[in-house]
């Protein structure tokens, strides 16, 4: 399943950048990353909102998503591309959050539980997820398992 990752913002932090980097590196074909000007809510929404493909398995990061197991994010990209969903494209609002357009061309609302996590480190956090998921997927071993 081919990824990119919709971000408002720059990553200009080089140990941010460094980590980002390895994973994308872990994953095959390497993530598309598209970092999006900070416009305001309405702009960065115009900007994503022109980036989604429209076949395309959509997960949006947001407060108010599913918290979900590793175990039950591999499942549910196993279940996107069950359904012909080649392309996972994950979005990543900027400060102020996203707009209800956004959200509700999500297929999956996701939140990294109750906490709130600076949008730097969800990229880093969202592509070791997606990694872990496709080992899940690929039949290595996941040690929570049991």
């Amino acid at each position: 399943m081919k990824t990119s990752v919709i971000a408002v913002g720059k990553m200009k932090d080089r140990a941010q950048r460094a980590l980002y980097d390895e994973y994308a590196g872990r994953l095959s074909p390497t993530p598309a990353l598209f970092e999006l000007t900070q416009d305001g809510r309405d702009s960065e929404a115009r900007q994503i909102l022109k980036l989604l493909d429209a076949d395309a398995f959509v997960v949006v990061l947001d407060e108010r998503g599913k918290p979900l197991t590793s175990l039950e994010f591999a499942s549910t990209l196993q279940n996107a591309m069950n359904a012909g969903k080649s392309h996972l494209q994950v979005v990543i609002g900027g400060a102020d959050g996203l707009t209800d357009d956004v959200r509700q061309r999500a297929n999956l609302l996701l939140a990294f539980g109750k906490l709130t996590w600076p949008h730097m480190l969800a990229r880093i956090m969202l592509l070791e997820q997606v990694y872990r998921a496709k080992q899940i997927l690929a039949g290595h071993p996941y040690h929570r398992e049991g």
